[in-house]
């Protein structure tokens, strides 16, 4: 079975502490979405049920970002995300959150308002690409995981493929994820994302790794995670003609897809739709952003309860597309 998930995209800052040679997210302007603007992408997201909340990693340590929380009335960022996840929830959207690397304290203030919630490994390997990141620190990220862990939030994780690692990093990678998972049981996917160079970025000219070098790691995450960790594939950054084979290698879900909204981190991948999905592999099952088996155990945060109970069916599954 492969499944899907509607959301839409709300970016709220693209403002970030790290410098990363790839991203063609970030920005050296002090960005910050007025939650009139999240309202607005909310109010137009009807069919979606997932509020996926990206931001830049660590802004408020960016000089002016502080101010522009204090304009808008917030003594801190989370408190202006949670304020974001509210404002989703009342729309009937079950709030992801791309968490950044918090502590657990901070965890633990979002997720009653989230459903699940994420953070990218990337990889475990220091490498040049990282060099300007304080927070792409490999520990960092993975003691994030572990907080999440702990407090029993289920997450979603990745690895991103072409920006020097090597496989036997590759390997490593998706070993630290899978060691996480068999001590807390709470990664529910585990994302293998290609490379896509940005203009404007250092690495613009480096290539992208060829699709069947990201077969060959849908292969070895499937082989190396626990089965009940599901394998993504983005559809957006892989030919689609392609995807049977990604699904015969062992990827499961194609993540969330917006109808509204582009993917903010590759906006230059639209993504596709949801027939075009049927037409290319078939049969689909749309899922919540709370992967089935964390419904069925009620991980998911107490404020999206209601939210969980009118959309999921018995199999966890979303009752009815719509």
């Amino acid at each position: 079975m492969i499944t899907y998930s509607r959301n839409v995209f709300i970016p709220l800052t693209h403002t970030c502490f790290n410098r990363c040679a790839y991203c063609g997210f970030r920005s050296d302007d002090i960005t910050l979405m007025s939650l009139k603007d999240v309202e607005v992408l909310l109010g137009k997201a009807r069919k979606a049920t997932e509020a996926l909340l990206t931001f830049g990693d660590s802004p408020a340590r960016v000089g002016g970002f502080v101010r522009a929380l204090d304009e808008q009335g917030y003594v801190s960022f989370v408190a202006y995300v949670r304020k974001a996840c509210e404002l989703a929830i009342s729309y009937g959207l079950i709030p992801h959150t791309n968490a950044g690397v918090l502590k657990r304290r901070e965890l633990k203030y979002l997720k009653p308002y989230n459903g699940s919630m994420g953070l990218m490994l990337e990889t475990t390997a220091d490498l040049p690409a990282h060099a300007k990141s304080p927070s792409k620190n490999p520990k960092k990220r993975l003691r994030v995981i572990r907080y999440a862990g702990s407090l029993r939030i289920p997450f979603t994780t990745g690895i991103l493929v072409g920006i020097g690692e090597s496989w036997d990093d590759r390997i490593e990678s998706l070993s630290k994820i899978a060691e996480l998972h068999e001590r807390y049981g709470h990664i529910q996917e585990v994302i293998i994302q290609g490379f896509s160079p940005k203009k404007g970025t250092a690495m613009e000219n480096h290539s992208c790794p060829p699709p069947t070098e990201l077969l060959e790691c849908v292969r070895i995450a499937r082989e190396q995670l626990p089965e009940d960790v599901v394998v993504q594939i983005p559809p957006n950054l892989i030919p689609m003609e392609m995807l049977p084979e990604f699904i015969k290698a062992g990827a499961s879900d194609v993540g969330g897809i917006s109808e509204i909204t582009p993917d903010y981190i590759n906006p230059e991948a639209p993504w596709p739709s949801v027939s075009e999905l049927r037409r290319v592999v078939g049969s689909v099952r749309e899922r919540l952003c709370i992967h089935p088996k964390y419904i069925l155990l009620g991980w998911y945060g107490k404020k999206v309860e209601h939210l969980v109970e009118e959309l999921a069916g018995e199999d966890g599954l979303v009752a009815q597309s719509f």
